[in-house]
């Protein structure tokens, strides 16, 4: 199979991890991605911008308009205006046996929704009246909500190969350093401020992106030095705290994502989820403080489900598996 992996430069982390995985299994030779995406090619970014860097990259860029006649599949890696530009540029040009695929990772549930969002939902229209997909890979996959044959779930993962070395040493009791962005984080760390070492390690109300001290990969070294982590929703269900914490080996205490996940981790094997509405979350916090063997059990659980699951190879060969269900047009 030959693909053309048509990219935005906007930062998007389902492309990237998808892209990364898509590169590792196939390599500059199968794969092209076009426009030349720099943080793709260049190592110039801390995590998590760069999810998609790969060493072979550059190798894989296409530098003009590539001719489209010798791919067998057209991704869109992302519901952002210029990959839809790019997109529509070649839509006329795609032979109608080469599959078109569209990789949604925005926050809404709709399809298409991070293009309505940026004001944008006319190139939506006109890419699927010029050339519609044959697949879409939904990121918010919402429970019960009811999605066309060729819609499937695709969740964010993690790139094992952003996964520095991690300490040994267990600093913190409970952590959650997040933004308020959704009613449930502040709820959350309201519970939190007075209990356990919240207030001493950063687990606190109003924090901001900009005034982050942990970055790059001193924050995942940070998380792996934290007994218990917490994850809740933001703007969208799907977060990147729900696959760094399982993937730095710790036990994740989380609600319980509304979104369909192939393969999810299960409760009390994998994570802890909680009840909905936080009843319980500050009593679990301070059963597995406690009970040490458990706590690492399930942590290691996770871990090993997360590289098996959901690591950027698994996501790209979940793409592929996908593709090859629907077999040759």
């Amino acid at each position: 199979m030959k693909i053309l992996f048509i990219s935005s430069r906007s930062y998007d982390y389902l492309q990237d991890i998808s892209y990364s995985g898509l590169i590792k299994i196939f390599g500059p030779s199968q794969l092209s991605h076009w426009p030349y995406n720099p943080k793709f090619i260049l190592p110039f970014k801390i995590y998590p911008k760069n999810l998609g860097f790969h060493s072979s990259s550059f190798f894989s860029a296409s530098w003009q308009t590539p001719g489209v006649e010798n791919f067998d599949a057209i991704i869109i890696g992302a519901c952002k205006p210029d990959a839809f530009l790019s997109y529509i540029k070649i839509a006329n040009s795609i032979h109608p046996q080469t599959w078109v695929v569209l990789l949604d990772g925005g926050d809404r549930e709709e399809i298409g929704g991070d293009l309505s969002r940026l004001g944008q939902n006319d190139l939506f229209e006109k890419a699927r009246a010029t050339r519609d997909f044959d697949l879409i890979f939904k990121r918010e996959y919402l429970e019960g909500d009811s999605y066309s044959n060729n819609v499937k779930p695709l969740p964010f993962g993690f790139n094992f190969s952003r996964l520095p070395s991690l300490p040994l040493e267990l600093k913190y009791q409970v952590t959650f350093w997040a933004v308020e962005s959704h009613p449930i984080r502040t709820q959350a760390l309201q519970l939190l401020q007075s209990n356990f070492d919240c207030m001493q390690n950063g687990t606190t109300l109003s924090q901001t992106f900009k005034r982050y001290k942990r970055k790059g990969k001193f924050y995942l070294q940070e998380l792996a030095a934290s007994r218990i982590i917490l994850n809740f929703r933001g703007g969208g269900w799907d977060t990147l705290r729900y696959w760094e914490i399982p993937a730095v080996g710790r036990l994740m205490i989380s609600q319980r994502p509304g979104i369909v996940i192939p393969n999810n981790f299960e409760h009390n094997k994998h994570v802890i989820f909680c009840k909905d509405d936080l009843t319980d979350l500050t009593d679990l916090c301070a059963y597995y403080i406690k009970e040490n063997e458990k706590r690492e059990a399930i942590a290691k659980a996770g871990y090993c489900h997360a590289i098996n699951y959901h690591s950027d190879l698994a996501r790209a060969n979940y793409i592929l598996q996908e593709i090859g269900r629907i077999g040759r047009k």
